[in-house]
């Protein structure tokens, strides 16, 4: 056997980094997830479902957002599977689907405590003059 093949047999080999093709998927699939939460209108609607499950008249009444935003916004959440939604009688209220996204947004809040001076800073990433 060469020690190139001897090299790739090794155990070590196999703990080697995955391929720039598989990152650059996974990087792929995260930011189509960041995206879906990077939208003030959408994370002022998990803000609002953290606490419980809600109608969509109760999320427009907590968030200032008109109903026809908020259930464009909600159907994005729900195609992306971060929200859920249960019938309730005649309504229909909606919740976070797991509870990782809670964590995700307390995760988010608590980072952000901690940087929010070079987030301020930033001159990179634009999120734009858009007001909730």
């Amino acid at each position: 056997m060469s020690q190139h093949a001897q090299v790739l047999d090794s155990p070590a080999a196999s703990a080697v980094a995955p391929s720039s093709l598989a990152l650059r998927r996974k990087a792929e699939t995260l930011t189509k997830l960041f995206r879906g939460l990077s939208d003030p209108s959408r994370l002022s609607i998990l803000e609002a479902l953290r606490p419980a499950a809600q109608t969509v008249g109760e999320i427009v009444h907590a968030t200032g957002l008109t109903q026809p935003n908020v259930s464009n916004h909600l159907g994005c959440l729900y195609d992306c599977g971060l929200v859920t939604r249960d019938h309730v009688g005649r309504f229909v209220c909606y919740r976070l689907s797991d509870p990782r996204v809670e964590t995700l947004l307390r995760l988010g809040e608590e980072l952000l405590a901690d940087t929010a001076r070079g987030v301020l800073a930033c001159t990179e990433i634009d999120c734009g003059k858009n007001t909730l």
